[in-house]
């Protein structure tokens, strides 16, 4: 099953499938949450959901990449709100400061990658590319504000942002942290 960008939109059925699966795999956990119950709370049949999604693991990977395409919008929307390619740098910080106020339970994607340690489950593929592509966006955006070894803080900051992301749920006020010291690191490297 392709989850990617040229996926056929969901039907009706298929959307209420997919926002069960969120809720459930994100609450419960991934191997918690079976089809049956999956089913009972989207309103269709087991047949109904196999027949759109083929097994779990497709319906997996479709819930994350949901999550991944909602995540991104909302990274690009805080890109795009940002004065200036310095500022940008560190817009997915304040993408997680909203975020972490709606889903307080850790990163979908890193519970993911906890629960399907195989790098062939199509979930875990999915949650990983997350990863990957937020590290490039810090390299990019690094590199159009001018900072000095763009690669090198992309990855500073991409573990600043994981720390932010795995440690959220403590309330311990980590996201308002990371997001400070990133900025201290993006003006240290603008100065090179």
């Amino acid at each position: 099953m392709d989850i990617g960008s040229d996926a056929p939109p969901l039907t009706p059925a298929g959307r209420r499938i997919v926002d069960a699966a969120e809720e459930l795999f994100y609450e419960r956990g991934i191997t918690a949450a079976g089809v049956d119950l999956i089913a009972e709370h989207s309103g269709v049949t087991k047949r109904t959901l196999y027949n759109r999604f083929g097994s779990k693991d497709n319906l997996v990977a479709a819930y994350l990449a949901e999550r991944d395409r909602r995540w991104r919008s909302a990274v690009r929307a805080a890109v795009d709100a940002s004065d200036g390619a310095e500022e940008a740098v560190t817009a997915p910080f304040e993408a997680l400061r909203s975020w972490t106020t709606t889903y307080t339970r850790g990163c979908a994607f890193l519970n993911a990658l906890a629960e399907l340690p195989d790098p062939r489950h199509p979930g875990h593929r999915v949650a990983a590319e997350q990863k990957r592509w937020l590290l490039g966006l810090f390299e990019e955006l690094a590199a159009a504000a001018g900072c000095h070894g763009p690669a090198t803080l992309a990855t500073r900051l991409f573990v600043l942002h994981e720390g932010a992301v795995a440690t959220a749920p403590l309330s311990l006020g980590t996201v308002a942290a990371a997001g400070d010291l990133a900025r201290e690191l993006v003006r240290a490297a603008v100065r090179g």
